[in-house]
């Protein structure tokens, strides 16, 4: 067996040679800002992401696991954004909050956070310019859609540039011991999405609804006895323990986010596309829209629906189909079915996340 020190010393001299690689890539990086600057390319580029994530997996032969490499690349793109333009990223507060997750997991450490109050506040913060991205939850695997991100496409005017899947753990949070526990606190939602946890575990102990699960770890941290069920950031944020992890009812729970941008995001290859249209008032008008989608071949993925709020008994639906709105088949597709609506709005397409982040 070799000798523990020299192999150390030969990870040491990996290190001096992959800091000095990182380096001159983060100096080609710096060119890549200023000819971004001088066209107006905007600093996040989705399908150029989806590129370099997707080259890592491909020429990756171990031992590294795939999620690892990802994880390090997205660290590094992170740090390439703040070289280029500090970019400034919105997202449901307040921090650590499952939304806060996803946004770290997706973006990394070098960009500028911004909690915000609600889901509203995040598609205009984006729409006025105050952010350059935002991240809003649309769909949790357990709870099903989430209707204000879908209002927000109604009454706000961005593209969908990104998804992000997510692994929802939830955890019991507290600097006590479990058996001095006397109240938990968090969102409804999540009581309800480890309800058979609670009442197994914690069968004499007083639920205490609040806003939000960061709220909630907030109260355990000054409160003595008061636990709080959350992410393991808001455990990091408030400095609490992790008395139980992974306390959930059903460990295959999943939230999806979408990123939205003021751009819309360019072709990959292995996209899908949001769509929000209404019908004309008639029988099987739905049912016409959604088979020319079939009739063409194209996947839809999910399908949602939300009152018009101008007119009693209209409403909107929202569906994610499997392409880029700029394929030739998806031109033929929205033209056709724009026959059937009253309106068609195409929300962006972009990159299909393949793996939770």
């Amino acid at each position: 067996m070799q000798d523990l020190g020299e192999l150390r010393k030969e990870i040491d001299e990996l290190d001096r040679r992959l800091v000095g690689l990182l380096n001159e890539r983060a100096k080609v990086v710096v060119r890549v800002g200023r000819a971004k600057q001088a066209d107006g390319t905007p600093v996040y580029a989705p399908d150029r992401e989806s590129a370099v994530l997707k080259r890592i997996r491909d020429i990756n032969e171990g031992p590294l696991p795939h999620r690892t490499l990802q994880a390090i690349y997205r660290e590094m793109m992170s740090g390439s954004f703040a070289l280029e333009k500090l970019l400034r990223i919105g997202y449901l507060g307040p921090q650590g909050t499952f939304s806060h997750v996803a946004a770290q997991r997706k973006f990394g450490a070098s960009v500028e956070y911004r909690p915000l109050a609600d889901i509203r506040a995040v598609f205009d913060e984006v729409a006025r310019h105050h952010c350059d991205l935002g991240i809003v939850p649309i769909e949790n695997s357990s709870g099903g859609g989430v209707i204000d991100t879908l209002d927000g496409f109604l009454e706000t005017h961005v593209h969908m540039c990104g998804e992000v899947v997510l692994d929802i753990h939830h955890n019991l949070l507290a600097n006590c011991p479990a058996e001095k526990i006397t109240a938990v606190a968090s969102k409804p939602e999540v009581f309800a999405q480890c309800r058979n946890w609670l009442s197994t575990s914690l069968q004499e102990v007083e639920l205490v609804p609040v806003a939000s699960s960061s709220r909630a770890a907030e109260m355990a941290s000054k409160q003595e006895n008061l636990a709080a069920i959350g992410s393991d950031l808001a455990a990091e944020l408030y400095g609490l323990k992790v008395i139980f992890a992974n306390i959930e009812d059903n460990p295959n729970n999943m939230t999806r986010f979408l990123v939205i941008a003021r751009q819309p995001a360019k072709r990959t290859g292995n996209d899908k596309t949001a769509v929000m249209f209404s019908t004309s008032h008639r029988a099987g008008a739905l049912v016409d829209v959604l088979n020319v989608f079939s009739r063409n071949g194209i996947n839809l993925t999910n399908i949602d629906s939300r009152p018009s709020r101008r007119r009693n008994w209209e409403y909107f639906f929202f569906v994610d189909a499997e392409g880029h709105f700029e394929d030739p088949n998806f031109i033929e597709v929205l033209a056709e079915a724009r026959h059937y609506c009253g309106e068609l709005h195409v929300l962006g397409s972009f990159p299909r996340a393949t793996e939770p982040i």
